[in-house]
């Protein structure tokens, strides 16, 4: 008789933040279809997915001024964020506590909007929030798919750049918001709590997965990575908004380092429209030195490696009639195996598709006879 297999089968994509919060959802959905029609497991989508990353904005702010324009954007972005129900302050209720067991009473979030009775996974419930729990849930449930993803939280007066993992049986399980927001992502975003950086355990086909996510510039501070590893975590996510080359050696060293998988998911960012700068005829393109002079390029021969080709926030694209920017974001989602395999991925350039392989959990137990960071290898 054979030993039960110890493998499961991860999936993430690399989608751009639809124009309304619906048309999100709906992407999301498509994908975690998707997914659940492939057999994954769990499925990793980018930073900031929900509410948008807002790459290129400054709200109309310089030290000592603030423009009326900005402060409506920021308005806008503002409405724009997910309302989960949580209360007001850097760890909310989130974790494992009140808010994940629905405790928090009556009202349904920043905005009192009276109650409404909804049907979550275990009955009925008092609805807090915009409904988007209750529709992560559904979609995980209805997918059978573990959903891991990235959004802007919206809570009282502030926003947060959070994380959920919606469990398909359980519904939401945990919820952690990001402790430092990067650079000037602190003029928006407000810091989380490091009482939110506690891992979530599920059972995925009879085997226990301790999961944690490190949002995006999280995974270069080694204390906060390290408080992970302490939970003897074997599946590491990692989203972000960030579509940079770095990435892949940054997860390559996490699964090979840690012995544990590592799931990188990064959004596609077009500079303008769905989907732009995505035909595939050769195209003239075109950089500016600092002088503002045009320097002509020649278009890459055609290269099953998408990295090949020439692609950043400079680029100028020449479509015969017009110049269109291409992506100031090229995605690059991947899967890293417990040894440092780049076993999926990079995905560039691809706002549509889903990649995703199968891992072996015991993996993370033979690659600790090399090195355990929190364990035998923490001297």
């Amino acid at each position: 008789m054979s030993a039960p297999s110890t493998k499961i089968r991860l999936a993430t994509a690399s989608p751009a933040t639809q124009s309304t919060r619906q048309e999100t959802l709906a992407q999301l959905e498509r994908l975690a279809r998707s997914a659940g029609d492939k057999k994954a497991d769990f499925l990793l989508l980018p930073e900031a997915y929900f509410g948008g990353y807002p790459r290129g904005s400054d709200f109309g702010c310089k030290i000592g001024g603030r423009t009326e324009e900005g402060r409506d954007e920021y308005r806008r972005y503002f409405r724009e964020a997910i309302d989960l129900g949580d209360i007001v302050g850097p760890a909310g209720a989130g974790g494992l506590g009140k808010w994940v067991k629905r405790e928090l009473g009556g009202g349904v979030g920043d905005e009192d909007e009276g109650r409404n009775e909804d049907y979550g996974n275990e009955g009925p419930t008092t609805r807090r929030g915009d409904g988007t729990r209750e529709e992560l849930e559904r979609v995980a449930r209805e997918t059978g798919v573990f959903i891991v993803v990235g959004l802007v939280e919206r809570a009282g007066g502030s926003l947060y750049c959070a994380v959920v993992y919606v469990c398909p049986r359980r519904g939401m399980i945990g919820k952690r918001r990001k402790v430092m927001p990067t650079g000037t992502e602190r003029l928006i975003w407000a810091q989380g709590s490091p009482a939110t950086l506690q891992a979530v355990s599920t059972i995925i086909r009879g085997i226990r997965v301790n999961i944690a996510a490190a949002i995006c510039w999280e995974n270069y501070m080694p204390l906060l990575r390290q408080s992970l590893y302490a939970q003897n975590i074997n599946l590491y996510f990692a989203p972000t908004a960030d579509g940079r080359d770095t990435w892949l050696p940054l997860t390559g060293a996490e699964g090979r380092a840690r012995s544990r998988p590592s799931i990188l998911a990064s959004p596609v960012s077009p500079l303008t429209g769905h989907g732009a700068g995505s035909a595939s005829k050769p195209r003239r393109r075109s950089v500016f030195d600092e002088d503002g002079n045009e320097i002509v390029l020649s278009s890459p021969v055609e290269s099953p490696n998408p990295k090949t080709a020439v692609s950043s926030s400079a680029v100028i694209e020449e479509d015969g009639e017009e110049e269109k920017p291409k992506f100031v974001s090229r995605g690059g989602s991947s899967i890293v195996s417990p040894f440092g395999d780049v076993v999926a991925g990079p995905q560039w350039e691809d706002d549509e598709g889903l990649i995703y392989a199968d891992v072996d959990l015991e993996d993370c137990v033979r690659g600790r006879l090399d090195l355990d960071a929190a364990g035998s290898y923490s001297r």
